[in-house]
């Protein structure tokens, strides 16, 4: 494209794909053209992935059909049944149609709405913003590009962390990848303090967080992106059916000050509960994002919805459910259980998106899994993504066995950690103070770990996944698994000891903690 041309979304390369072992850049139109060849989506920034996942998904719905029904008709949506005959047929074609493809993305109602610097309707950005992130003399105050991009410092002072940063030197970014972070951020953004925005007389100047901060989301991952996308649209049931159902880049700008609309079903549930008002600064040739508005898109209260990509966890004390939170230091095998057994469990409740499985693709069928590591405001701590094997095949409703072997190891594996954790502080204890009678029950003090007990953890959590990817099979679905656990917990421990000098307290307390961990089996 030209000089000053924009930066559309539909032809531009932005979104990394591996394509026959390759990895290149498509557009949204050469993307949707191509998912039947597509193997994977390769962009590097967990949060923005999941974000994008979820506006293709919506997309997705708005142009596959079959004779002349979409995955979006809400007539056909009120039957269940029925809608899932049609998502199956749509299966079953393989591709896309390139007709249907393009009619959606040159309908002149969306002129200018994929483009990511166009001066009417930025691609999922508010041109308002120019004119109400103002300073007191009515001076444009802007957020800076550092406040776009995740992982850079922002503030005078901020940190260096993952590169020289700052916000006196800032450092455009290219387009393409200020896309990415745009979605992050309208997703996973951060509450508290952001840029004022005036629109009454009052210049607020803080905001909600993202409707996914801090959380984790599992989608069924195909063999092709156009498997994967087709299964993203959610079943219907999880939006409204009633209201008339808009993307954001389809209809007109949001009232700041008025009520949020109805989350309905498919395309508002899934692209349309930010919190946050974003507007890029292009530079002259739009191939770069010197600079950047982020402020509040409302204050009204958040319209309930549910996810269809999150597991939902009970709270101890009861209470609403809420999305289980991203743990950076929590493998993905650790949610096996939650994405198999049936949707009510005491290990949470199954994501919608993985209900209502085709069962002739089960056997290929892999869960992809994008979380953030947040907490609830403005600290951002690490992203990971991670896929497991075709695990979905053994999901409770096709192979209970199987369901409850895997429910089972992954509890043994919890159980062996928890009681690991007491034995090497219990150890910790003994060797340095121990009490006079040594036969005596110890009472630990909860804010003295010692060293032992993360040395402890560290060895044993990545032997325990492996341990339990070797048990997940048929042939170990009637075998007892704790047993493999505690020899897996009773290695991890001697390897945490095995730097303590060798006297007769710590052999006593290694000893005591061998025996505390072997209790498990007798309690069996």
């Amino acid at each position: 494209m030209g000089v000053g041309a924009g930066f559309d979304l539909r032809e531009e390369p932005w979104i990394p794909v591996r394509v026959g072992g390759a990895s290149l850049r498509v557009g949204l139109r050469e993307l949707f053209h191509r998912a039947g060849e597509v193997e994977d989506v390769e962009l590097p920034v967990a949060p923005a992935a999941s974000g994008l996942l979820r506006i293709l998904a919506a997309i997705t719905a708005r142009i596959a059909g079959r004779d002349g029904v979409r995955m979006d008709d809400e007539d056909l949506a009120e039957d269940g049944d029925a809608w899932l005959a049609l998502r199956n047929k749509v299966l079953a074609g393989g591709s896309f149609d390139r007709k249907a493809v393009d009619s959606y993305f040159d309908d002149e109602a969306l002129v200018g709405r994929f483009d990511l610097f166009d001066k009417e309707r930025p691609f999922l950005q508010d041109p308002r913003l120019l004119r109400e992130c103002v300073d007191g003399q009515g001076r444009p105050n802007p957020s800076g590009v550092n406040k776009l991009v995740l992982g850079r410092p922002t503030g005078v002072n901020g940190a260096v962390l993952f590169g020289h940063f700052t916000d006196t030197d800032p450092v455009p970014i290219d387009a393409a990848e200020a896309a990415w972070h745009l979605i992050a951020q309208l997703y996973y953004g951060p509450s508290g303090q952001c840029t004022p925005r005036r629109i009454t007389q009052v210049r607020a100047g803080s905001g909600d967080a993202g409707p996914l901060r801090k959380t984790v989301s599992f989608h069924p991952w195909g063999r092709t992106l156009f498997t994967s996308l087709v299964l993203a649209v959610p079943v219907p049931g999880g939006g409204d059916l009633e209201g008339e159902d808009r993307c954001p880049w389809e209809e007109e700008l949001p009232d700041p000050l008025g009520p949020p609309p109805v989350m309905t079903w498919p395309g508002r549930l899934l692209t349309g509960r930010a919190r946050h008002a974003v507007l890029l600064v292009p530079s002259v040739d739009c191939r770069q994002v010197t600079d950047a508005y982020l402020t509040w898109a409302t204050h009204h209260p958040v319209r309930a919805a549910r996810d269809p990509f999150v597991i939902l966890d009970m709270p101890r004390a009861g209470g609403e459910p809420f999305a289980r939170p991203a743990d950076g230091q929590r493998a993905l095998w650790r949610d096996m259980d939650a994405l198999l057994l049936k949707p009510r469990t005491p290990t949470g409740k199954r994501p919608l998106a993985l209900e209502n499985l085709p069962h002739a693709l089960l056997p290929s069928l892999r869960v992809r899994a994008y979380g953030f590591d947040q907490d609830g405001q403005q600290r951002d701590r690490s992203w990971f993504e991670a896929t497991t094997p075709a695990v979905l095949q053994w999901q409770q409703e096709v192979n209970e066995a199987m369901a409850l072997h895997v429910g089972r190891c992954r509890q043994a594996a919890e159980d062996v950690a928890e009681r690991l954790e007491y034995a090497a502080r219990l150890a910790w204890k003994l060797s340095n103070d121990p009490p006079a009678d040594l036969s005596a029950k110890v009472k630990l003090d909860p804010r003295k770990y010692g060293p032992w007990a993360r040395s402890a953890a560290a060895a044993y959590w990545p032997a325990a996944e492996r341990l339990f990817w070797d048990l997940a099979g048929p042939e170990h679905v009637d075998s007892p698994p704790l047993r493999h656990f505690v020899d897996a917990g009773l290695d991890a421990l001697d390897r945490a000891l095995g730097g303590a000098r060798a006297d007769l307290r710590t052999a006593r307390a290694r000893s005591r903690a061998r025996a505390t961990l072997r209790a498990l089996l007798r309690n069996s």
